[in-house]
Parts: C-alpha cells; structure tokens; sequence
C-alpha cells in the first residue's frame, strides 16, 4: 500500500469578534476581539503570577508609572484620535483625557510605598500597621470616559502592588485595547491585561474568585448586579454609579458671568458625565433669563463629527443611549415641557441629538428626577431656596451639586446643605487628582481618588512584638 500524503491542518475558524461604530455616522469601522468568559481562568491566573514581583518593589512601581505616563504621553496623537472615532467626544477632549491619564499615572507613582504607623496605646509591646496589596483585582469601565475612568481605576491599583484585569465596554474597546499595549512597554508583562467581549464576560470576571477587588463605574441597575456577582466570592467592591447633580442659583448671581460655565458644565462630552449638572434650579425672578441665556449657547454651538476641529459638541455615543435621550425628552415635552433649544434628534447620520434647553418642566418628569446622560437640561424656577434644596436633595442619587451667587459665603452655607459627595462653588465637575471622590445613596460605594483611593486596594496588616524590656523580664521569669 504506497504512503499517504499527510492532510493538512485543518484550518482554525476565525476569533469571534464583535462589530464597534462611529457614532458620528452609525457605521462599522472596525471590530474588537469578544473573548469568552472560559478564557478568564488563565488571564487571572497570569495576573496572580504576576503579583508576586509586582509587588515586592515600591521604587520599581513608582519608576514604571512614570515610565507608563510618558509612553501614554507620546502615543497622545493616535490615542486620541481613535477615542474620539470610537466613542464621538470633541478631539481637542480627547486629548484632554489622554492628558488626564498620564497624570494620574504620574500622581499614584508617587505613592507606591504607603507609609507604616505606629500605634501608641499604652500596653507594653510595640505595634504597628503596615500595608499589603490584595492581588488581581478588576476594573469595569464604561463609555464616556473609556482612559480616564480606566485609569483612575488602574493607577491607584497598580500603585499599591495589585496586578489588575480590566475590561472596557463594548461601545468603545479600541482605544482601551491600544492603551494597553503603550502602557505594556513599560509595565512587566500580565500586571495590566486588558480584556474585550460582550456579556457574560463582564459578570464572570466580577464574579471570577481570584479577583479580590471589583471597581465598577456605570449604571445603578448594573452596579447593583456587579455587587451581587463579586459577593459570590467576598470580594471588595468600589461602585460608582449615577449621578443627577444639581444647580442651585442664588438670588444675587450674575447670570451673563455664569453661563458659559454652567453651560459646559451640563454639556460636555455632549452631557455624558456622571458628575455633569443635569438640573438646573433658578430663582423664579431670573429664570428667563437663564433659559434664555443656556438656550442661546445650545442653538449656536458648534455641532458635528469630533474629528472636525471646529466641533465643540459630539454626538451622543452610541446608539442605546440616543434611545433613551430621545424618550426621556419627549416624555418631558408630552408632560407640559417646552423646548427653548432642541428637543430633537437631528436628522443627519450618526447619533446626533440637538442640544436641548427644556422649561416649565413637571418636576416629576423622568428627565429632572432620574438621569438622562445625553444633552438634555431641565431649568426648574423655585420660590424659595429652601424650596431649592429640598428640591436638589430629593432624588436617589448623591453624586455632586453646585450653588452659584456673588456671596461666596452663603453659597457656601447653601452648598453645605446639599446631599453629595461633591459640592462646588460657581463651577462644577472639577476634581484634583489629590482629592476623594465619592456619592452618597444610589450614587455609589467606597471612594476613589487621592491617598483614599490608593488605601481602598489596600489590606492593613498589623505587627505587634514585645519591646526588649518586656522580653528580658519574661526570659528572667
């Protein structure tokens, strides 16, 4: 029987992948990998072998942070142009963010080596509280800020030691993906593996139970489920959820001097912000004015493609939440509220949505009491301001508030009355990098940012031996 001529190798079927849009014209440009829960096993894995070095230098942490910072910094162009092509944001905020990113790394490097305090209570040992890292940890971050929320979540991670899997939503997974190969010349391979894929794959890597740490960044709903899944294995979790900040103005603002800020402060990155103004409260004298004055900045604003320099406004990100911009909207409009700017999607490709100034809003409308992420704004007159501050504290969420007037005093006294994490004095949304950062009720649990955020991926573990005295008289005894 003469041989037989080897077959081939079968070849292997393509890796799945999942289709990513531009959201200034709704179409596919290009595709993400859509790895399988089942792959998880061995990327936490690798992270766990990781660890070990990882943490057993702060100095050659904090030398790869900084190392990290300038890779993000030098790939700055191509970071964020495909941010903006996946995810629809103004390039120049693009660039903001890759901006953002590399300084967080830059901060957190200079924290790598928390520092050991001793405890004085009398008794005759000596003891003192060190810091040890946890191990894999995970991170979950959503669309409208896919760097910078990664990187307020890594940063701090890796900084105290932990070795971390993050996963970016599908919505926008490229420049995720891109980040972390700049950050993989500077960082030992598996301390940062960043993973791609649609559902399941988010709630088995919360649920996963070598992952000791889950910080998610998105919707209460889904919060509430990345709790639930991370308690099937005791981890930690960091939960920032949603927010509807609200904007009190007192009787003695100056409105012209106002507005451009509280403009930008609803509508940046076309108003996807968790800690964006979403309600705006006005003394009833002034509020005309007010509408008048938001409506006039939301028909005249530059609106297209992020890629356009003269854009100043993107398009709503992706397609689901076009949807529900739309519905809370015309929910507001068939319950009595009148556009003084907008209130309609545009009729052009992509997701835009025009910038919408709503008024005489019922204050139960779903766009004042819930959260409606999209370029949307309801501007409610009061009577009172204790009217006002009932008003402002009187939905679930806690994220942020601010109160502008001329009397910074009172604006303060007004602004400690409200019910957030936040609060800020005639302008909003503006955080160090060296300050906590947290909501209260629905809007969140735990707190990032600064040292606060650095300890939260921390465990104390506490030393306690006998001073030399105390052990020379055991020894004698």
């Amino acid at each position: 029987m003469s041989a037989r001529s080897p077959r081939p190798p079968s070849p292997r079927p393509p890796a799945p992948s999942f289709a990513v849009l531009d959201p200034a014209t709704g179409e596919v440009f290009d595709e993400a990998p859509d790895q399988r829960p089942d792959e998880l096993d061995g990327v936490v894995g690798r992270a766990h072998r990781a660890w070990a070095g990882w943490r057993a230098d702060p100095g050659a942490r904090s030398a790869a942070l900084c190392a990290a910072a300038d890779a993000v910094e030098a790939a700055g162009d191509g970071l964020a142009r495909l941010l903006t092509r996946e995810q629809g944001k103004p390039l120049a905020e693009s660039h903001a963010e890759i901006a953002r990113t590399a300084a967080r790394l830059r901060y957190f490097a200079g924290l790598t080596d928390p520092r050991t305090r001793p405890i004085s209570d009398g008794r005759p040992v000596s003891s003192e509280v060190r810091w040890r890292s946890l191990g894999p940890v995970a991170a979950i971050v959503p669309w409208n800020f896919p760097l910078q929320l990664a990187a307020a979540k890594f940063a701090p991670a890796l900084a105290a030691g932990n070795t971390m899997v993050l996963k970016p939503s599908p919505f926008t997974p490229l420049a995720t993906r891109l980040l972390g190969s700049v950050l993989s010349v500077a960082l030992p391979e598996d301390v940062l593996t960043v993973v791609t894929g649609r559902e399941p794959l988010g709630a088995r890597l919360a649920s996963h139970p070598g992952i000791r740490h889950v910080t998610f960044t998105g919707s209460v709903p889904t919060g509430r489920a990345v709790a639930a899944s991370a308690a099937t294995s005791l981890a930690r979790v960091t939960l920032e959820l949603g927010g509807n900040d609200a904007a009190v103005l007192l009787e003695d603002v100056e409105v012209d001097r106002i507005a451009d800020r509280l403009f930008w402060a609803a509508f940046r990155n076309c108003g996807q912000v968790c800690m964006a103004v979403k309600r705006v409260y006005v003394p009833a004298r002034l509020h005309a004015d007010v509408v008048e004055a938001l409506a006039h900045r939301a028909r005249t604003v530059p609106l297209g493609p992020g890629l356009d320099p003269d854009t100043r406004l993107g398009p709503v990100s992706n397609a689901p939440q076009l949807a529900r911009v739309e519905d809370v909207t015309r929910q507001a409009l068939a319950g009595g509220a009148r556009a003084a700017a907008g209130g309609r999607r545009l009729e052009r490709p992509g997701y835009f949505f025009a910038p919408t100034v709503l008024t005489d809003v019922p204050p139960d409308s779903p766009v004042v009491t819930g959260e409606q992420f999209g370029p949307v704004l309801p501007v409610l007159p009061y009577r009172s301001l204790d009217e006002a501050v009932d008003a402002a504290n009187s939905t679930g969420f806690g994220l942020g508030g601010s109160v502008w007037g001329t009397d910074l005093d009172r604006a303060e006294a007004v602004a400690d009355r409200l019910e957030c994490g936040t609060a800020w004095i005639n302008h909003h949304a503006e955080l160090s990098l060296a300050q906590p950062f947290a909501g209260i009720k629905d809007s969140g649990v735990g707190v990032a940012g600064g040292p606060w955020g650095l300890y939260g991926n921390l465990r104390p573990f506490v030393v306690h031996r006998p001073r030399e005295h105390q052990l020379d008289q055991e020894v004698r005894r």
